[in-house]
């Protein structure tokens, strides 16, 4: 059955809410079936047809008219905004007053919009969800399939940019399944495997930094937990819950600082 949500979920997912509005819909969908599935398969198929459809590029005649319309449109925009702005002193007097009535409920509002800009203009989330449902398609999840980390470790040295800390931890729920070589941030990431119940978790790897990464987000109904170690930037995505996903994340947070320390 529809959610009565799905619309605005649609909207949700072709970025055409603001923060606020994203943020709700994130919630929803942490507790909506219908709309978790819904994103997944708009996930799917924006996945499926980035990989299989072949690019064209637009001719440059193209291209170079489509750039005189855009940049006309915009003087015209500019044109009646200067027509209709009014006097700088009576502009100025209206935000004045804007800002001195303002509440402190309102400026809480304002600040935290403000802090959430940052977290829905990072495009690498999205792309690390695209990057998990692309993987959950047939013969696509694993490149060197194993439960033993001496196998893919030394895999990894092969056939991506880092070595990141690799483990099985079927005794607490959390079985290697084996990993891949993914691209995150432009360059060749590392992606680990899990399987814990029926749920898949890709724990991907790459050389960076954390700057303007939350440290959790949902994405589509994707649960994603960022952490750093060293120099290698870390991320779990998954649909598991909350508690299932960062019971894996505190296994690998704790091996790599034992690795570090060595």
């Amino acid at each position: 059955m529809q959610c009565a949500e799905s619309l605005r979920v649609q909207a949700y997912f072709d970025d055409e809410v603001d923060a606020v509005t994203a943020a709700e819909i994130e919630r929803h969908a942490e507790h909506c079936a219908a709309c978790r599935s819904l994103l997944r398969d708009l996930e799917l198929t924006r996945a499926t047809i980035r990989r299989d459809l072949p690019h064209h590029p637009a001719p440059p005649a193209l291209r170079a008219r489509v750039a005189r319309e855009l940049d006309a449109e915009t003087a015209a925009v500019a044109r009646g905004l200067r027509a209709t702005r009014p006097p700088i002193r009576r502009a100025w007097s209206f935000w004045a007053g804007a800002v001195s009535g303002m509440g402190v409920t309102a400026a809480a509002a304002a600040l935290g919009l403000i802090l959430l800009a940052p977290r829905f203009a990072n495009p690498l989330p999205d792309d690390l969800v695209d990057a998990h449902i692309s993987s959950l398609m047939p013969q696509h999840l694993v490149d060197i399939e194993s439960t033993d980390h001496h196998t893919v470790k030394p895999w990894f040295a092969g056939h991506t940019d880092v070595s990141p800390v690799v483990a099985d931890f079927a005794q607490q729920g959390y079985r290697l399944v084996g990993g891949r070589a993914d691209f995150v941030d432009r360059q060749r990431a590392a992606a680990l495997v899990y399987r814990h119940g029926p749920h898949v978790i890709n724990v991907f790897s790459w050389a960076g930094n954390s700057r303007g990464l939350p440290s959790s987000t949902t994405r589509n109904g994707y649960h994603m937990v960022f952490w750093q170690v060293g120099d290698l930037q870390y991320c779990a995505v998954s649909d598991t819950g909350w508690n299932e996903l960062h019971g894996l994340v505190r296994l690998l947070q704790e091996l790599g600082a034992r690795e570090t320390a060595e």
